[in-house]
């Protein structure tokens, strides 16, 4: 029946038996049109045949014929509303592949004809008998991409032996003796799967951050060295020269310290794109693509295990630390209390004339 907002036009060529716009309209002799259905079901109850507005009497049983002009009008009207009514197309949501300028939303997919339909334009296929056998489905974009290649039918199942999607006669050739599941299960699972790895790439990421600040402290030590060094270069020539020895050493690992910085670098670089596309597979809910993308992503791209790698500072820097401790009890045996740690050592050591007591310029006490 006709909504109570039906528009004036709309309401004057409205069927009077069943109160809605008129569906193959036919006219009686008398001159009042209505459904042919309703018309022809109106008189199958009735001992007599008459017009049910007027009331006309009629001897024998009308010989309906369609109204040309009518139902011509009819249909434009139907295809106004049905416009005028239908959703335009909004992100996410599967376009009409036939309308032109303003597309609207697709209410159903045809798999025979590989379109999406918007209601206005799915008219045919509910008329003409020939597309009413076409198979529709719920609207789906890139349908070509969701045709078996061998069959030309819907990729409905997922093969998981083959990893793969497929179609009802795949399961009956190539894949026969393959345990097969429709595509929404396996979605589920996979989608467990992914859940975990989701949150096994951050935790990846962290590790080879915290690598890499290992290797940073390293160099830090080093530095440190030289800082203190630098402030008892008038004490310590000789181990002055066994630094420089160091550095050269050093210098020849360089290169392998930055090797590792920038491996590690990369590798951090490929996990968040990584993290960033397994959370958006993560938020697809269509089954075909979340499965066909989720092979190349349920693995985390190839990195090293850094585990077994150690970066360590030269054993020279110990013996070092030993030799200024040694150094502090000859310059002053009586300033106990003084400490040439390596985190704790001020960059400036200034001692009194007669090398018995020390004082600092800014910052920590040596």
């Amino acid at each position: 029946m006709a909504s109570a907002n039906t528009s004036c036009s709309e309401e004057n060529f409205s069927c009077s038996i069943c109160l809605d716009v008129f569906n193959s309209p036919v006219t009686t002799a008398c001159g009042h049109n209505f459904c042919r259905t309703c018309i022809t079901k109106f008189w199958d109850v009735q001992v007599q045949y008459k017009c049910p507005v007027c009331n006309e009497l009629f001897h024998t049983r009308p010989d309906l014929r369609v109204n040309i002009l009518l139902s011509e009008t009819v249909e434009q009207l139907r295809s106004s509303v049905r416009v005028k009514e239908q959703p335009c197309v909004r992100p996410g949501e599967v376009p009409c592949d036939f309308c032109t300028g303003t597309q609207l939303k697709a209410v159903r997919s045809c798999l025979v004809c590989l379109i999406s339909y918007c209601q206005t334009h799915l008219e045919p296929h509910q008329r003409v008998p020939g597309l009413k056998k076409h198979r529709l489905v719920e609207p789906m974009d890139r349908l070509e991409d969701r045709m078996c290649k061998k069959h030309n039918q819907l990729l409905e199942l997922f093969c998981r032996t083959d990893q793969v999607s497929v179609c009802q006669f795949c399961t009956e050739d190539d894949h026969k003796s393959h345990p097969v599941v429709p595509l929404k299960e396996e979605y589920e699972v996979k989608t467990a799967q992914l859940g975990k790895i989701e949150a096994k790439v951050p935790r990846m990421i962290q590790e080879r951050k915290l690598k890499i600040e290992e290797i940073k402290e390293a160099d830090r030590q080093i530095a440190d060295v030289g800082q203190v060094l630098t402030v008892l270069i008038s004490f310590v020539e000789k181990w002055w020269d066994d630094f420089n020895k160091t550095i050269e050493n050093r210098k020849s690992t360089e290169k392998q310290t930055e090797d590792l910085v920038h491996e590690l670098e990369r590798e951090i670089e490929d996990l968040t794109n990584r993290s960033s596309e397994v959370k958006q597979l993560s938020q697809t809910k269509d089954h075909l693509n979340f499965l066909q993308a989720f092979r190349s992503l349920k693995d985390p791209p190839p990195t090293r295990d850094w585990t077994t790698v150690e970066v360590r500072p030269p054993s020279s820097i110990g013996t070092f630390w030993r030799s200024l401790d040694q150094l502090k009890v000859t310059l002053n045996m009586d300033t106990e209390h003084v400490t040439l740690d390596p985190y704790t050592a001020h960059p400036e050591l200034i001692l009194s004339e007669d090398g018995k007591r020390e004082h600092h310029g800014i910052g920590m006490k040596l």
